[in-house]
């Protein structure tokens, strides 16, 4: 009887198991102990970073046999954009989406998706090169570790709009317009090139600076404009395609580095699924965006698409920035310019 006892103790050593029903820390699948994270957002409930941060929560959870929870936080619940990308650096909470136009005055490098017609007008293609550019992924990732920021994926929410109240066909448009734009110094340079004057506000404060006239205009992609309802108080959206908006899906630095292998392995692999589901999420919010805006009978918009003559306009005001980013930006890395122009161009097939 005693051996049967010692033999069965012995089994259930083996088996991870203890007699008094404790884990001993784990979940009961034996791989994952019990964490929780939180996720900050830049945008609401509904919006295409906030259904990303839930859908990567769903599959962390699954994955883990719910040992690891995620926690999605629209915007507004920790502060602004700054707000939050403060707090990921000080690893006040352990994920963020976010956008680099947020951090240009710390990551200079970050700046080069401000730059007007540099990445393609195709939205796979900007797709494609934002998952797969080394220059990205590897180069600049380095650079926003140095402040303890880790972008684990850059993917685009679409191509950006301006919405005005002038109706913006040409460069000469802008003349004497002020324009929303996030605390990015580049874009100064960006639309002072048209001859527009710039202000940085948080979007939570942007509809009552249009409304009230305090500022002329703003860019964002379709889906934004019409969920913020932007287009209530602007008389045209233009589709420009002038740039994309682009977001990371970024991490403390020590946290992730800190993370056990195993869990690392499965935010990496979520990380990686998670390139697809959310270009077909922002591709199908941008088009009901648009459908919507132009539906509203109550604040008709007009929607003016540039033609490809226009948008060659534009892009001769805009290229010269492209050459004053390179050589006259401080503390920026040309080879990471020059490694990503000459990926765009072998996406492009140029």
């Amino acid at each position: 009887m005693l051996s049967s006892i010692i033999a069965l103790s012995l089994l259930l050593a083996a088996c991870g198991g203890s007699d008094d029903g404790e884990s001993n820390g784990d979940t009961g699948n034996g791989e994952f102990e019990e964490q929780s994270w939180q996720f900050v957002t830049e945008e609401l409930q509904g919006e295409v970073q906030y259904e990303y941060a839930a859908e990567f929560a769903n599959r962390i959870s699954e994955k883990t046999d719910g040992a690891i929870t995620v926690e999605p936080l629209e915007f507004g619940a920790l502060g602004s954009e700054v707000d939050q990308a403060q707090l990921l650096q000080q690893g006040g909470v352990e994920l963020a989406v976010m956008s680099p136009g947020f951090t240009g005055n710390q990551v200079q490098d970050g700046q080069i998706f401000s730059l007007h017609y540099f990445f393609p007008s195709d939205q796979e293609q900007v797709q494609e090169v934002l998952t797969n550019s080394e220059a990205l992924n590897q180069d600049l990732r380095a650079k926003y570790e140095e402040h303890g920021i880790s972008p684990l994926s850059y993917w685009t929410e679409g191509a950006m709009a301006w919405s005005s109240n002038a109706g913006i066909e040409s460069p000469d448009d802008w003349s004497g317009l002020n324009i929303r734009v996030q605390e990015s110094p580049l874009m100064r340079e960006t639309y002072a090139a048209y001859g527009a004057t710039v202000q940085s506000l948080s979007w939570d404060e942007l509809y009552t600076a249009l409304d009230r006239g305090t500022v002329d205009a703003q860019e964002n992609p379709i889906f934004f404009i019409q969920s913020a309802s932007f287009h209530e108080v602007q008389n045209t959206v233009t589709v420009s395609n002038h740039n994309n908006y682009v977001a990371m899906t970024t991490v403390n630095t020590d946290w992730y580095n800190g993370l056990d292998d195993n869990v690392k392995e499965v935010v990496d692999e979520t990380v990686a699924e998670m390139q697809n589901w959310v270009f077909e999420e922002q591709t199908a919010q941008n088009q009901e965006g648009i459908n919507a805006i132009e539906a509203d009978t109550d604040s008709p918009t007009e929607i003016i698409e540039l033609t490809d003559e226009q948008i060659e306009e534009f892009r001769e005001v805009a290229e010269p920035v492209h050459q004053y980013y390179r050589d006259e930006v401080s503390d920026i890395d040309q080879d990471i310019f020059d490694k990503l122009q000459e990926e765009i161009a072998d996406v492009m097939g140029e």
